[in-house]
């Protein structure tokens, strides 16, 4: 691991969605945070897209924004307690704790977990059940406040812009072990937004 190199790449993701934060159209900073990200994906040392195919990739493909799918919703804390270790290969066993439930209108609930270890953080990934293999059938990340990918909110609302769904590393490169959506981030209709399989 280069620690100094990710250091960099953390600090770059973290002015992305402070940037994504600033900008009041949301569709203008989804036009940023796509540009940013492919810049990346395509150039920087951490990216998780394997050296020998950063040449040719073109950046990653990210459905066109659609205002449907971004929403400002409360955190529902009254939740039965659910803690998950998930398996991340470099990393270990990474525990989570259920921290409550959004609900999306027209798309389904999705679980909010909080990194319960070393910095904390929460976790919103989702999973549609599409399987014509135009997403990630691990499922995709919204949320990972640990990472720098915060989107906002206030008292006690989270931004849920399904727009900025990423895929995780291991969609680029199976050396990756990544932590994939539960089946509480799991929703019954397909997401056509942010990024699609590489």
């Amino acid at each position: 691991m280069d620690a100094i190199s990710l250091l960099d790449w953390r600090r770059r993701v973290a002015a992305i969605y402070a940037e994504v934060r600033a900008t009041p159209d949301p569709q203008a900073a989804h036009k940023t945070w796509q540009e940013a990200r492919n810049e990346l994906l395509t150039s920087h040392p951490q990216s998780p897209v394997p050296p020998a195919e950063r040449q040719d990739f073109a950046g990653a493909q990210v459905a066109p924004y659609d205002p449907k799918l971004r929403f400002t919703v409360p955190v529902d804390t009254e939740v039965e307690h659910v803690r998950i270790e998930m398996s991340t290969g470099t990393d270990g066993i990474v525990p989570f704790e259920r921290a409550g439930v959004v609900r999306l209108a027209e798309v389904g609930e999705l679980d909010v977990w909080w990194l319960d270890s070393y910095g904390g953080g929460i976790f919103v990934p989702i999973r549609d059940t599409r399987t014509d293999g135009a997403t990630y059938p691990g499922g995709r990340y919204v949320l990972d406040t640990v990472k720098g990918a915060d989107l906002g909110g206030d008292d006690g609302l989270l931004v849920v812009d399904l727009n900025f769904a990423y895929n995780p590393s291991c969609a680029y490169d199976p050396a990756w072990a990544c932590p994939l959506a539960p089946a509480g981030n799991t929703v019954p209709v397909p997401v056509d937004a942010g990024e699609m399989l590489p």
